[in-house]
């Protein structure tokens, strides 16, 4: 688990905690690692976890999806990002989510029970993760107010700048790369790929914005 450190000292769940309170925390909360395949579910819709999960290494989407395959994605989890932890700290909940792996990737799963109880071991540094763990998820309702407020918007055209406005505050910069592919990105926004993509040429041609694959540049005159 110690070549995962760097990884882990960037995540903020483990803010302010040194390497060895990191490497005894990951015993206290159970820790195990998983490797899963690009296209593989890591959570299930239906089911219900004690464990949330952490990005060691590539990529995964947090989806939800109807009886006939349509899908809307929430948000995309990279490196370093957790997911899972609402429904880990409420045991019994039943999951209204899926997880998959967008490209090949290492899991770490950590038991929030744990966590939420007394530490057998009484470690000091348990009241900082417990703190920690309050960030993560306030972090984590900022990520689907923003989510709410671009699908709320009444027309694709409207989605679309909403997003990419957000983006462009989010990177300090009218130049930026987004983390979808056009699919994705029009799962994300609940709208059809086509319609997007048909706005995007307009967006274009009205020298709004420029775009090439996931690089966008806005254009302000």
């Amino acid at each position: 688990m110690e070549k995962y450190l760097p990884v882990l000292r960037r995540c903020p769940f483990f803010s302010g905690l040194e390497e060895h309170e990191i490497i005894s925390i990951l015993h206290c909360v159970s820790a195990i690692k998983t490797s899963k395949s690009s296209g593989s579910y890591i959570f299930r819709a239906g089911d219900s976890t004690e464990v949330m999960g952490l990005v060691l290494s590539g990529s995964a989407l947090i989806i939800q999806e109807d009886l006939w395959g349509r899908r809307n994605i929430l948000s995309k989890c990279s490196v370093g990002d957790f997911f899972g932890e609402p429904y880990a700290a409420n045991p019994g909940s039943v999951l209204n989510i899926s997880v998959v792996a967008e490209k090949d990737c290492e899991i770490l799963f950590l038991n929030v029970k744990r966590l939420l109880h007394s530490c057998p071991t009484a470690c000091d540094h348990h009241q900082k993760l417990i703190r920690n763990l309050v960030s993560v998820l306030a972090n984590k309702i900022l990520i689907f107010n923003d989510k709410i407020t671009h699908v709320s918007k009444r027309s694709t055209r409207d989605k679309l700048l909403s997003f990419l406005s957000a983006e462009s505050v989010r990177h300090a910069s009218l130049s930026f790369d987004i983390p979808f592919d056009r699919q994705q990105l029009a799962d994300y926004l609940c709208v059809e790929r086509a319609a997007m993509s048909t706005e995007l040429s307009k967006l274009q041609k009205e020298g709004i914005l420029k775009t090439n694959r996931n690089h966008f540049e806005l254009i302000i005159q």
